[in-house]
């Protein structure tokens, strides 16, 4: 940053480039989510419209362990960068 504390033009692009990047990664997490969880849960023989209980129950326990995992792997990640 530029010592008036605004960013400057460099700055500037490397903040969206990581936005971006961001962007990119919960879009592909929410995909990746959305097809495991649908396609380990929900029966391929469609019979009514909503989802059943049992479905729904599936779909929470699916999307809560698949959140922890996530986490679980981006906080063994971060601290494999951490200077030693």
């Amino acid at each position: 940053m530029a010592a008036n504390n605004f960013p400057t033009e460099v700055d500037t692009e490397k903040i969206f480039g990581m936005a971006e990047k961001e962007m990119e990664y919960r879009v592909e997490f929410f995909n990746k989510l959305t097809h495991t969880c649908f396609n380990k849960c929900v029966s391929t023989k469609y019979r009514e419209g909503e989802l059943y209980m049992g479905e729904n129950t599936c779909i929470d326990r699916c999307v809560s362990k698949y959140q922890q995992v996530s986490n679980i792997i981006g906080q063994m990640l971060a601290a494999e960068r951490r200077p030693t």
